[in-house]
């Protein structure tokens, strides 16, 4: 991002709000955050991974957030800011530079929906054409971007950001600072239906959906709500953007889902669980705590030990993909064919 920021720290107060060891002049003004091979003279940057190493050398950043085992790898011109994870310093920069969290609310537009029984907090921004549903509690703080529509009955914890275009249906409770992206829907109807033989006949979800703390919810993403009981998404998740999340699903703490990850209902997933890109959970799976599976993958049994875990084959040259799915149509039979050999073995010693 190339725009000007109207912000402006000085490298003394950098390194005070995140408890680095400064070395350079502490007076020194820096008013945005820049990689090292992009940034100027009032710009701050970060090393987190070695690789970048030779971006370091030749940085024109006025300083660089790094481990102190790399400080004598910075130029001699270039101030520096030492602590064990520069890139948890980087993270939290970030947010101290974000010209959005920086703006003062704006209060309820003039052409925002609000019904007359709303609970509002301190500091609420609601935006245009945003509808805010009987019932709900918007807590301290919250901010419900344009287009946005909260359901009746639902609550808002404070510091909570709905970017535009959200929908929060009926009866919803999302925790404390958590951001829900454009395009996103919390509380939808599950998928549940009951067929006669010949059509299919819809059954009334009657549950809700309930976000933790620190929740963050990505662009087209849906949670829906719960047949009977609820949908749980435990504190400090991370739901990456055009994710489904099916009715009664379980979520625990820390978690984070990457795009396009699929999971059926009633599966349970445990906390510091990390699920790659495209992986699908198949329903009413129990999956423990501190699980990866990596991207891709299809799980269709319980987990019940952490560790790595992955399905599928790699891409590869067509014409070697090709002979190799012939192969694995051969595989029971050619289990079958080792398992007598081993048979016959044995009665022949």
């Amino acid at each position: 991002m190339n725009k000007t920021n109207c912000l402006s720290f000085s490298l003394a107060e950098l390194a005070e709000r995140l408890g680095a060891t400064l070395v350079g002049d502490g007076n020194r003004r820096i008013s945005r955050l820049a990689t090292l091979s992009d940034a100027g003279p009032s710009d701050i940057s970060f090393l987190a991974n070695k690789a970048y190493l030779k971006y370091l050398l030749e940085t024109q950043a006025a300083a660089v957030l790094l481990h102190p085992a790399h400080a004598g790898e910075c130029p001699d011109t270039t101030a520096r800011l030492e602590l064990d994870n520069p890139y948890l310093a980087y993270a939290q920069l970030s947010r101290l530079f974000d010209p959005l969290l920086a703006r003062e609310p704006s209060g309820i537009h003039v052409t925002a929906f609000v019904a007359g029984d709303v609970t509002l907090g301190r500091n609420v921004e609601i935006g245009p054409q945003a509808v805010i549903e009987a019932g709900v509690t918007l807590g301290d703080d919250v901010v419900i971007g344009p287009g946005s529509v909260v359901g009746m009955d639902s609550i808002i914890g404070a510091g909570s950001r709905l970017h535009a275009n959200v929908t929060v249906c009926h009866g919803v409770v999302v925790g404390e600072r958590a951001i829900l992206h454009s395009g996103c829907v919390i509380g939808g109807d599950g998928f549940g239906f009951a067929h006669d033989g010949g059509r299919w006949h819809k059954i009334a979800q009657l549950g809700g959906v309930i976000l933790g703390d620190d929740v963050e919810v990505g662009s087209c993403s849906s949670i829906d709500r719960g047949a009977l009981g609820d949908t749980l998404i435990g504190d400090d998740v991370k739901i990456d953007s055009q994710v489904q999340i099916a009715h009664n699903v379980q979520i625990g703490d820390h978690s984070a889902l990457a795009g396009c990850v699929g999971i059926a209902g009633s599966t349970k997933v445990g906390r510091h669980c990390m699920l790659g890109g495209g992986v699908g959970l198949a329903g009413h799976l129990r999956i423990c705590d501190g699980v990866q599976v990596t991207g891709m993958s299809l799980v269709t049994n319980s987990i019940t030990q952490p560790g790595v875990y992955s399905s599928g084959t790699g891409a590869m040259d067509n014409s070697l993909w090709r002979r190799n799915a012939v192969r694995f149509k051969q595989l029971d039979d050619i289990a079958k064919r080792v398992t007598r050999l081993e048979r016959h073995h044995g009665r022949s010693e």
